[in-house]
């Protein structure tokens, strides 16, 4: 039996393997190539001696030597993302890097003027911003403090709601020039709508409203969140947007202004050992300040209904 012991990236990169189901989102997940993902597999199977993968057409196989290997190993990792993250949390240091992630709309069109802010306020801190529409995993160290769209429920999370972002529907004055704006809802379906391709959103936002849509009812679909709002920009036609966004975008106007639809939540979260590092909780108190202001400015709140 081989007594020496696997190195720790080997059984990263086997635990990533497992999860995602094949060599190459293993790679895209680790940040790594897929000969080197490879290598790691075929070192580990060599210094444990047995098979972890059977080799088939469409990929890998975990074996069942490797599916009952993974549940201890994915508890490692978890327990020393924990270790790090408790080391992290002892820091005093206001100097680093503090990994920011959000939704790809708040990255692109919110976020940067407040990060203006933020780096002449903590300049020795580095900000990595992480646009990403999929829930990264602050656990894992995937991002220090992420602002959500929905409230975060692990226990491990220190969570606090910032306000709701009112969704109203708008065009470009290109567009209304053009065709009009609807006087009623049901008027929307005399114009082209904007919407999305795969994702059923905003149908089930529709018809949670009492008013049913369906795909073939949008002209322009895009699953892309910020494609979708350049669409709107460029006067393609009726979209649904955050009212802060419609109202800060020249050229864009709101259209229906009855039209309520259910509003986003805004939650900031960070990891409980991360909150004690004092760049982490000075960038999480400040950014919660600003996006406190934004969501408190007329046209940006979700007003009371009348």
């Amino acid at each position: 039996m081989n007594t020496s012991q696997p190195d720790w990236s080997l059984w990263r990169s086997f635990a990533a393997v497992v999860a995602e189901g094949s060599l190459s989102a293993a790679a895209r997940s680790l940040g790594l190539s897929q000969p080197t993902l490879g290598r790691h597999i075929e070192a580990l199977e060599q210094v444990l001696g047995v098979p972890l993968f059977d080799r088939t057409l469409t990929g890998l196989k975990p074996t069942d030597t490797a599916l009952r290997l993974y549940e201890p190993v994915a508890h490692a990792q978890k327990s020393l993302a924990e270790a790090s993250l408790m080391a992290e949390g002892s820091s005093g240091a206001l100097g680093g890097t503090v990994r920011l992630t959000s939704s790809t709309v708040m990255c692109h069109y919110v976020l940067p003027q407040m990060l203006v802010t933020l780096r002449k306020e903590f300049p020795a801190v580095a900000i990595e911003l992480v646009p990403s529409d999929s829930a990264e995993n602050i656990l894992l160290r995937e991002a220090d403090i992420a602002v959500r769209m929905f409230r975060p429920t692990q226990l491990e999370l220190i969570t606090r709601k910032l306000g709701e972002i009112p969704i109203v529907a708008a065009a470009h004055e290109s567009y209304i020039a053009e065709r009009g704006v609807p006087e009623t809802v049901d008027g929307l379906l005399g114009h082209d709508l904007i919407g999305f391709d795969r994702s059923d959103l905003i149908i089930e936002g529709a018809k949670a409203m009492g008013f049913n849509l369906s795909r073939d009812d949008f002209a322009l679909r895009t699953d892309s969140q910020t494609a979708y709002w350049e669409l709107c920009k460029a006067g393609l036609g009726i979209g649904f947007a955050q009212g802060g966004l419609v109202l800060d975008s020249p050229g864009m106007a709101r259209v229906l202004p009855l039209f309520e639809a259910q509003p986003l939540e805004v939650w900031l979260t960070t990891h409980r050992e991360l909150f004690t590092s004092r760049r982490i909780r000075a960038i999480y108190d400040r950014l919660g300040e600003e996006l406190t202001a934004y969501l408190g400015k007329p046209g940006h709140r979700v007003e009371p209904r009348r």
